[in-house]
C-alpha cells in the first residue's frame, strides 16, 4: 500500500509540474528535486534543491517515508519514470 501512495504522490507532483512549471528555472529545480527523490538521498534532497528552503520536521518525515516507498520500487520502475519526467520537462511527445 506504502508504494502505491508514493506513486499517487509522484503522479501528482508530476502534475503540478506539468500545470505550472513554465520557466526555465522552475524545469530545472523540479527534475533535479524528483530526480533526486527517485535516486538520491533524502540528505541529497534536502541539502540540494531543497537547501534554500526551511524544510519543517513534518516535511522531513513526509519526505523521509515519502522516499522509503520509492526506494522500494523496482529499479526498472525507478529508470521508467524518469524516462518519463525526462520527456514531460523536456516537452517531447509521447511517439
Amino acid at each position: 500500500m506504502k508504494g502505491s501512495g508514493a506513486l499517487l504522490l509522484l503522479a501528482l507532483a508530476l502534475l503540478c509540474i506539468c500545470g505550472s512549471a513554465t520557466a526555465e528555472d522552475d524545469n530545472e529545480f523540479f527534475m533535479e528535486f524528483l530526480q533526486t527523490l527517485l535516486v538520491g538521498t533524502v540528505e541529497e534532497l534536502l541539502e540540494g534543491p531543497l537547501g534554500k528552503y526551511n524544510v519543517n520536521e513534518g516535511a522531513r518525515a513526509a519526505l523521509t517515508e515519502l522516499k522509503s516507498c520509492l526506494d522500494g520500487l523496482q529499479p526498472v520502475h525507478k529508470e521508467d519514470l524518469l524516462k518519463l519526467l525526462m520527456q514531460v520537462l523536456g516537452g517531447e511527445d509521447s511517439s
